[in-house]
């Protein structure tokens, strides 16, 4: 998430709300105000947001804040005791996301969130926020973490979306474990949100191997999870993070899920964000993403021409083969994305994932500036 800082005055704990740059008589209390060059302070308001020196007044309020241009009204923010400004909802993003636990059951070498063992229940935080999201919202993620771990609470989760933001498409982000629990899959699909699809990584089509990178003996468990979906008829889909652990044997992955799960809705290849757990574990996972095209291009053709949806997230265009390019999606969130001065003159910068913020550090050395119209003339 992106995040603003300034001077704290008379803020005690945590407050949420939503930005807004207008002066109302009415419903302040869930508003942030943000006041540009001026002094002048309207009250009532949860908090106020300012660029200006600090002044003496008696609500809570943050000032010296120089990047409220990033700020757009009806954007969803948490501000702390110490002056950070956490944007926790973006009205002009499609990546916005509800984190339901920082806790995991897996311990994946590569995964981007730092190690997180307790923490408070985020339920009601959840509840709150996701009342001042903008009713047009189109698509909302639900992470973590794993999200199962904060069991039914996550059905009062999918429950207060599909009630409150009827056009919210919704993707789940679950290693599929907690999905071998049949009833737990019942109560779920009898939920029958529209648009909500599960999103379960699967790193190899060996259950060692699998079992190792995550951590966790739990390969079976999420086969049989994957089952369970089907059964209940839910949209599935499957992502396989690529790193020096799962690269050479991609063509075979992508036999074994044609193989035994022709029923799920997508794949998506995943180019890996070098931060959290997978930066501590860098030396044993980088390798140059040129480097695994040969199997990386095998494998989403092996599906692509059997019928299958397949995408390829957060890979640069400039490094993958002419014949999978089309494949590739501009997948990264607004908040956390970036592009090098290298893509400066690139005539595919528009169309091109681009990179995290931590591959600054960790990058293709194949990077380059394509001077081309369209991927088709590649």
């Amino acid at each position: 998430m992106k995040y603003l800082s300034g001077i704290p005055e008379n803020i005690k704990t945590e407050i949420l709300g939503k930005v807004t740059f207008k002066r109302t008589r009415f419903s302040k209390k869930n508003y942030i105000y943000i006041a540009l060059d001026t002094s002048k302070f309207p009250s009532g308001y949860s908090a106020i947001l300012t660029n200006v020196q600090k002044q003496a007044i008696n609500q809570p309020a943050i000032y010296n804040i120089q990047q409220l241009d990033q700020l757009n009204e009806g954007d969803v923010i948490r501000i702390t005791p110490d002056g950070s400004v956490n944007i926790l909802y973006e009205i002009c993003s499609i990546h916005n996301a509800i984190i339901a636990t920082e806790r995991c059951n897996h311990r994946c070498v590569m995964c981007p969130q730092p190690l997180i063992l307790q923490e408070k229940d985020k339920t009601n935080f959840n509840l709150k926020l996701l009342s001042m999201f903008d009713k047009n919202t189109k698509n909302i993620g639900i992470t973590g973490g794993e999200p199962t771990l904060i069991g039914d609470n996550l059905f009062v989760l999918i429950k207060n979306i599909k009630r409150y933001l009827p056009k919210s498409s919704i993707s789940l982000l679950s290693n599929g474990v907690k999905f071998a629990d049949r009833k737990y899959v019942q109560k779920l699909a009898l939920i029958c949100h529209p648009n909500l699809q599960i999103d379960v990584p699967l790193f190899s089509d060996i259950d060692v191997e699998h079992n190792r990178i995550v951590g966790a003996n739990t390969f079976y468990k999420t086969i049989e999870g994957l089952y369970n979906l089907a059964l209940f008829h839910q949209k599935i889909g499957l992502r396989i993070v690529i790193h020096k652990q799962t690269f050479r044997r991609l063509p075979q992955l992508s036999e074994f899920i044609y193989r035994n799960f022709p029923f799920v809705y997508h794949i998506a290849f995943v180019q890996m964000e070098t931060t959290g757990l997978a930066s501590l574990n860098i030396d044993k996972i980088w390798i140059d993403p040129y480097e695994y095209n040969t199997e990386l291009e095998e494998a989403v053709l092996n599906l692509a021409l059997r019928d299958m949806r397949v995408s390829i997230y957060n890979a640069q265009l400039c490094i993958l083969p002419k014949s999978i390019q089309n494949y590739a999606r501009q997948s990264i969130s607004d908040w956390k994305n970036i592009y090098l001065p290298e893509c400066d003159e690139c005539k595919m910068k528009g169309k091109c994932a681009g990179f995290f913020v931590s591959a600054k550090k960790h990058h293709s050395k194949y990077i380059k500036s394509m001077n081309f119209s369209s991927s088709s003339e590649i």
